[in-house]
């Protein structure tokens, strides 16, 4: 089975957690405080496996979690760093945020790697919190929440040329005589239900790979037929071979084809449309071909090579591959994302920073406060130790949560709700 686009969840290791110790050592007067910092999570990395030609193993398994990072010790020592979740993917795979459809990685080399979720800090120590006032804290932060997130893995065929054209019109019988790729060839619409590559080796040894693509037809870049699902196997293509049934065994008008299918090139992503194409008059060893295709080229308006073939005869197939080989030479790389930067330029994007906070309330009049950076410290604070709570409070003021409340008519006694855990309001 082909898989090209799945949808999973990834999430780097939270970090571990600082430790609250003091030194007790015969003959150290006065040792003090000695709890070390927690270990950072592990990353989830997404590393690109030259082996590997579908997404079909994110079928079985979409949820990938890192491990912690190891809790601090006392003496002062710190946890150990956790190992990075290494998730392999095939080449031309993108990586797509499913919350801002952001699109995070172009993978397309053996070997090339991305984080795509961020494991958390640990937490510090006891020993980190010293201060001229407070010689000795019993406060310790909880480890840092990993990053969590919904990604979207969309597979893009690598391949230098893409065939395109209605179903039934010989793509996978010019590939099967091109190559050495067995596409399934019958006499029904839609043989072609997964993309097929095969490598292409013309007669002065020049090489490329070439792609059947399963059938386009009127309506494909909303999803008619199998369109939806396969134009996007067309978008790393730099030349698109249109293979044409120039005999129109099945009644169709062959220009009216040509017009249809570049139509749904066009409407799906306009770039499409800047890719060098090659007509292939196929099926020229049937009736009424010839005549089709003098027809064809009179209303041709597009400066377009056509060439004269028959996939079943092997006709003409030599010049096409020339041609083909001919214009990749002289056809630079499309670049998959808009704007895509160079080798050797950064692209710095400003990101606003988020609020951190807001307040809304429940049906039963309990106030709930919501917001990233306040979830965060919430989960790095240990509430069984006084110190730490008395802390948290003055995070909460010193960001205006106080205020905030009693703006929106909280007083003394009233229910604060954060996350999954409820506190008093007190003035």
């Amino acid at each position: 089975m082909f898989v090209d686009q799945v949808k999973i969840y990834v999430k780097g290791g939270d970090g571990g957690n600082g430790m609250v110790a003091f030194r007790r050592e015969k003959y150290v007067p006065k040792g003090g405080p000695a709890g070390g910092d927690g270990g950072k999570g592990g990353d989830v990395v997404f590393v690109v496996d030259e082996g590997l030609r579908t997404l079909m193993d994110f079928r079985y398994q979409r949820h990938f979690k890192a491990p912690r990072g190891e809790n601090g010790m006392s003496k002062n020592m710190h946890g150990k760093n956790a190992e990075d979740l290494v998730v392999k993917v095939p080449p031309g795979t993108v990586v797509i945020d499913d919350d801002t459809k952001e699109v995070i990685a172009d993978l397309t080399e053996h070997g090339q790697r991305v984080v795509v979720a961020r494991g958390g800090r640990g937490g510090r120590g006891n020993a980190r919190f010293v201060t001229a006032k407070n010689p000795a804290p019993e406060i310790a932060e909880k480890g840092e929440p990993g990053e969590e997130r919904y990604l979207v893995l969309e597979l893009k065929l690598l391949a230098d040329v893409g065939l395109v054209g209605f179903p039934s019109v010989g793509k996978s019988t010019l590939l099967s005589v091109v190559s050495s790729a067995k596409p399934k060839i019958a006499d029904y619409h839609f043989t072609t239900i997964v993309p097929n590559l095969g490598v292409v080796e013309t007669e002065d040894q020049r090489s490329f790979v070439m792609a059947d693509l399963p059938g386009l037809i009127k309506g494909a870049h909303q999803g008619a037929g199998l369109g939806l699902q396969f134009l996007r196997h067309i978008e790393r293509t730099k030349v698109i071979v249109h293979v044409i049934d120039m005999a129109a065994v099945e009644g169709r008008d062959p220009y009216e084809d040509f017009l249809t299918i570049n139509e749904e090139l066009a409407r799906y992503k306009m770039r499409l449309t800047e890719r060098p194409m090659i007509i292939a008059a196929n099926k020229m060893d049937l009736p009424n071909a010839e005549a089709n295709l003098r027809d064809f080229k009179k209303r041709l308006k597009e400066d377009l090579p056509v060439f004269p073939i028959s996939a079943a005869t092997k006709q003409g197939i030599r010049e096409l591959l020339f041609a083909v080989a001919d214009l990749l030479e002289k056809t630079p790389e499309f670049p998959l994302l808009e704007g895509e930067p160079s080798a050797n330029r950064v692209v710095y994007k400003h990101r606003p920073e988020e609020e951190g906070f807001t307040i809304t309330r429940d049906p039963d009049g309990a106030f709930v406060i919501k917001g990233k950076k306040i979830e965060k410290l919430f989960k790095m604070t240990d509430f069984s130790r006084e110190e730490a709570v008395k802390r948290f409070a003055r995070q909460l003021r010193s960001m205006g949560v106080d205020d905030a409340l009693r703006k929106r008519g909280a007083k003394d006694g009233d229910t604060v709700r954060l996350l999954d855990y409820e506190f008093e309001f007190v003035e």
